[in-house]
């Protein structure tokens, strides 16, 4: 029986992750070096400044205000380079189609109930619209320009209101209009809605359009996949 191949198999380690992830940041991302070096530099001075006033000639408090600031360093620095990988692997597919979709699968956690498949689609110009259910209600994500999505998201919030009516629907664009939504802003945006249903009112809003949606989800627009899209984050 032929041994299996570790190398082909074998994951990278996650100091190498983390390389690589620099590396691919950086590329695009000029503020990334000296923001890193900031928030390596800043709180290892401020633990080294505050043992000594603090430690009054004591060798443990010295080393152990040294240590928190340096955990604290790598802390941060570790938070600053996923913030900022993250934005750059949703820069580099904002504008193609899907992108709204790899956004909704990779990034919306807790109460949130999405797809990364479009409840709409234009198959002549991809523009698509995309839902996400919340405490907010019902958010619908227009992908492409808004002169396009506006009546395809109007449609969309007649079928919603049809289905559960008195429920909150917002709108979000996301596309090349000046005040559209950065791709990489879409979940923040998504948040700061004002909360108005309980978890269990947003599994059961959820779970009644996903019902009623006529023959399940549709494709996925050409030129975008998902899984390839998500942004990979230290661990």
């Amino acid at each position: 029986m032929a041994k299996k191949n570790d190398s082909t198999t074998k994951e990278p380690g996650r100091a190498k992750q983390l390389w690589q992830i620099f590396l691919m940041t950086k590329k695009t991302d000029k503020a990334l070096i000296p923001l890193l070096i900031l928030t390596l530099v800043a709180p290892l001075a401020a633990g080294i400044g505050a043992a000594i006033l603090i430690s009054a000639g004591s060798i443990l408090t010295l080393i152990l205000y040294i240590i928190t600031g340096l955990m604290l360093s790598i802390l941060l620095t570790l938070v600053v380079l996923g913030n900022r990988a993250e934005r750059t692997a949703y820069q580099q597919i904002s504008g193609k189609p899907g992108a709204v979709g790899a956004v909704l699968r990779s990034a919306l956690r807790r109460v949130w109930q999405a797809s990364e498949f479009p409840v709409a689609v234009n198959p002549k110009t991809q523009e698509a619209v995309y839902r996400a259910v919340g405490k907010p209600g019902v958010v619908l994500i227009g992908e492409g320009p808004q002169s396009k999505t506006k009546k395809m998201l109007d449609d969309e919030r007649r079928a919603v209101l049809r289905a559960v009516p008195d429920i909150p629907v917002h709108y979000v664009f996301v596309g090349p209009d000046a005040d559209a939504t950065p791709l990489y802003k879409l979940s923040k945006k998504l948040r700061s809605f004002k909360n108005s249903l309980r978890k269990a009112e947003v599994l059961a809003v959820s779970h009644r359009l996903n019902s009623l949606s006529r023959g399940g989800s549709l494709p996925i627009p050409k030129g975008m996949d998902p899984m390839k899209a998500r942004a990979q984050r230290p661990r």
